[in-house]
């Protein structure tokens, strides 16, 4: 944690950074964190080589009925990718295949490398995209997205841009993810959040986004970024963090 940014790495290298028991209950951990409110940007990151595996087969193989069914952690983490107050940002350097593509897809900003390949592979396996489905579907439409699920074939960085699962194909993952962390901070906290509510609250409706805008124009937050235009300097939280 620095300067209002979390940074959560997925590090199971030896079994590439599949999505064992231990590693989704050390994201969640790391979740916890993550959704404190003194966090303004969460960072989902990876230990190369692979960003992430998926699920990790072996474990799921011996694992026994029970200890399957217990709870999903998860849909917890995919979830809270999304509904936290943070905005979220993946940074990709590597493969990235089933799981690891509902995790990436759950953040709201998705940067990836040029050479990063993807595949949805659970039907080959003898299983469905089914929970990683929720916030894959949420970025994507169907029919952009039935020759991945159907046949599992991968895809590169590209394809996963214009079916808008990706929002940023980089040469530079980390001076991407600089930047774009860069311009959240640069905007007030509180505007932050309700931006990133309106976008994930599928289609507003106009009353309730007038009250809000109304809301909005007459906080404490408002009233200091318009100070600070007619000034021409920079807002409070602007200059919080360059002094954190």
């Amino acid at each position: 944690m620095e300067h209002g940014v979390a940074t959560i790495t997925l590090d199971s290298p030896a079994n590439r950074n599949a999505l064992s028991q231990q590693l989704v209950a050390e994201l969640n951990a790391a979740l916890d964190r993550a959704e404190q409110p003194d966090v303004r940007a969460a960072v989902l990151t990876h230990t190369p080589p692979v960003f992430c595996a998926g699920a990790d087969l072996k474990e799921r193989a011996t694992a026994a009925p029970t200890a399957q069914a217990a709870g999903n952690p998860m849909s917890d983490a995919i979830t809270r990718l999304g509904t936290m107050r943070a905005v979220t940002i993946a940074a990709v350097d590597g493969p990235v295949r089933a799981g690891g593509i509902g995790l990436m897809a759950a953040c709201d900003l998705v940067v990836v490398n040029r050479s990063v390949t993807f595949a949805l592979t659970e039907v080959r396996i003898g299983v469905a995209p089914a929970i990683i489905s929720v916030p894959i579907l949420a970025r994507c439409g169907w029919s952009r997205l039935a020759a991945p699920f159907l046949t599992g074939e991968p895809f590169d960085a590209d394809e996963a841009r214009a079916i808008g699962l990706v929002t940023h194909v980089t040469d530079d993952v980390a001076g991407t993810v600089h930047r774009l962390v860069e311009g959240v901070l640069a905007g007030a906290p509180n505007a932050v959040a309700e931006a990133k509510r309106i976008l994930r609250g599928g289609a507003p409706d106009m009353a309730e986004m007038v009250a809000l805008s109304a809301a909005l124009f007459s906080s404490d937050e408002a009233a200091e970024g318009m100070r600070a235009f007619a000034e021409k300097r920079p807002p409070r939280w602007a200059t919080q963090q360059e002094g954190a």
